[in-house]
């Protein structure tokens, strides 16, 4: 049975391989994508500092995506392709790192706590899938290495999951 680990937080690349491990060992073995994000989501939010909302969104019609697994409070449910840092991240098809929400054309205030938000794409083949978002109550919160950090998460978790269920667009 899976039992994370406490991780020492003041080595911020140190931090990131170590969860990486763990959230490796997690998924081994698991394909199903859904189940793979709701521990994606547990663990991410159970264990980096200084979040209020981790979670997925996934895309249902090339222009729309759609909430899936998370932790935080309640969210909105749908988000249309290039609207706010989820669709953006989704248009761009590459990482968005937002250091004040409050300064990004177009943000979607699902949670007026958040104040910082980092979305990462997942991308298989070249396709966009979904994103991996995450909200934090401080500005600033995020920076590169944890933009790389959850990168490489989110590519432990397309490599883990089968997309059959998921389509990409």
């Amino acid at each position: 049975m899976f039992a994370a680990r406490a991780i020492e937080q003041h080595d911020k690349p140190a931090f990131y391989a170590e969860l990486c491990g763990q959230f490796a060992a997690l998924l081994d073995g698991e394909t199903d994508p859904i189940a793979n994000a709701a521990n994606t989501a547990a663990l991410v939010f159970q264990s980096v500092p200084d979040l209020n909302w981790a979670g997925f969104y996934f895309l249902k019609t090339p222009r729309e995506l759609v909430l899936g697994p998370f932790q935080g409070k309640p969210a909105c449910v749908r988000i249309a392709v290039g609207r706010g840092v989820c669709g953006a991240a989704v248009e761009r098809r590459a990482s968005v790192l937002v250091e004040d929400v409050y300064a990004f054309p177009g943000h979607i205030f699902c949670d007026g706590g958040s104040r910082s938000e980092l979305v990462v794409p997942l991308l298989h083949e070249g396709a966009v899938f979904g994103v991996l978002d995450l909200d934090s109550p401080s500005f600033g919160r995020f920076d590169a290495d944890d933009q790389a950090g959850i990168e490489q998460i989110a590519a432990i978790y397309v490599k883990a999951s089968d997309r059959a269920g998921l389509a990409p667009f």
